[in-house]
């Protein structure tokens, strides 16, 4: 059992920091790693657990998501605008080169995107984050 829980704990550092990573470098998605990490921690030390929940990181990047199902509209916008940027500057390298399948893979997963942000995840207001308790943490 010990081993399993350091193996959880020593992924959830490795996700925390591809995490970390993704909130400078838009290639890397912050949100699933971060969801990772928690689902890591949760498995393998209340103390780090208790961390990460505790980190500017998590109430800005999925203390809303986590806690109301929802996001607000600057995060989702943001989230939709870096995976239009990187996708349509890969379909636009690839279509370039006249590769077409790849592009069209793409767009679809593109698609897939836009429509889970838009219709799946709720969209949440600033006022709701400071009503259930929470102290407007970050300006978010």
């Amino acid at each position: 059992m010990k081993i399993k829980r350091v193996l959880f704990a020593a992924l959830g550092l490795i996700c925390f920091g591809l995490g970390t990573v993704g909130v400078f470098l838009p290639v890397l998605p912050t949100t699933p790693f971060y969801l990772l990490t928690l689902f890591f921690f949760a498995n393998s030390s209340e103390r780090l657990h208790a961390w990460f929940l505790g980190t500017r990181l998590y109430r800005k990047h999925l203390d809303s998501f986590v806690m109301r199902r929802g996001m607000l509209l600057s995060t989702k916008l943001s989230v939709i605008v870096t995976v239009t940027l990187l996708m349509g500057f890969g379909i636009f390298m690839m279509a370039r080169k006249g590769i077409w399948i790849p592009c069209v893979i793409l767009g679809v997963v593109w698609l897939g995107h836009i429509l889970y942000f838009v219709f799946r995840v709720k969209t949440i207001r600033r006022e709701e984050l400071t009503e259930g308790g929470d102290d407007n943490r970050d300006g978010e």
